[in-house]
């Protein structure tokens, strides 16, 4: 089964390789999606991030997985010293860095609940696999139709944060100023919750952060660095080359 939607404004590609797959398993992984973009995005007025935001909404009565979300913000920014911040002064309250890999995180175990064993969820290039190998591409910064590196993936995710599409939009949560130190950072941890938060957050640090991202338990770094430059972790599931 294979199935593509927009949603949180970027593409979600599912493929389950199962054997008679019900439609609705991909239904209720959709479905989740875009209830959490309608909770959580701080582009919608009626949003609980939004209404929080204004102070519409005490900490006492958000739902429990804002509550699991903000935790999760905190504890980058304080792991990060402050690069990774949801609340930048002159902005709103904007935990998307998060709210993506962890809401795509738990779309995944939806599936692995269903009995599904062999499935690959893709939310705009932010991977979770299960089952496999899989081989998940990773994007050249500076060549849109070209990749830098190719994994060999089984029951883990992959985020990469990079500069490529949107421009300089992550900022350094310590000086408000975009972060230039880096082209793209790639991060396969076990879950698409700590892949994608821990790529941003090491993005922030700027150089500094691949050594940060590195040290944490069950993380692999691949970043590309301002003239090419790669740096890599011993562990980064690299695929072997085909054979000539």
């Amino acid at each position: 089964m294979r199935r593509v939607e927009h949603v949180m404004g970027f593409p979600v590609s599912l493929r389950i390789d199962d054997p008679d797959v019900a439609g609705e398993s991909a239904d209720a992984v959709f479905a989740w999606l875009l209830a959490v973009d309608a909770r959580f995005s701080p582009f919608r007025a009626d949003s609980e991030v939004s209404r929080y935001d204004r102070g519409e909404l005490s900490a006492d009565a958000l739902s429990a997985d804002l509550v699991e979300v903000l935790a999760l913000c905190e504890h980058y920014r304080l792991a990060t010293g402050g690069a990774f911040d949801v609340r930048l002064p002159g902005r709103g309250l904007d935990p998307c860095a998060v709210v993506k890999g962890w809401s795509v995180q738990r779309a995944a175990e939806l599936l692995t609940r269903a009995g599904l064993s062999r499935f690959c969820l893709n939310a705009g290039g932010d991977v979770v696999v299960s089952g496999g190998p899989w081989r998940v591409g990773v994007r050249h910064p500076d060549l849109a139709d070209r990749l830098c590196a190719v994994l060999d993936l089984t029951d883990a995710a992959v985020a990469t944060s990079a500069r490529y599409e949107r421009g300089d939009h992550i900022l350094d949560g310590r000086t408000g100023r975009p972060v230039t130190g880096v082209d793209s950072l790639t991060v396969v941890a076990p879950t698409l919750t700590e892949a994608d938060a821990v790529a941003t957050a090491a993005f922030a640090l700027g150089a500094e952060g691949v050594e940060w991202a590195a040290a944490r338990g069950g993380c692999e770094v691949y970043t590309v660095l301002p003239g090419g430059r790669v740096l890599r972790s011993a562990g980064f599931p690299t695929a072997a080359p085909a054979a000539a």
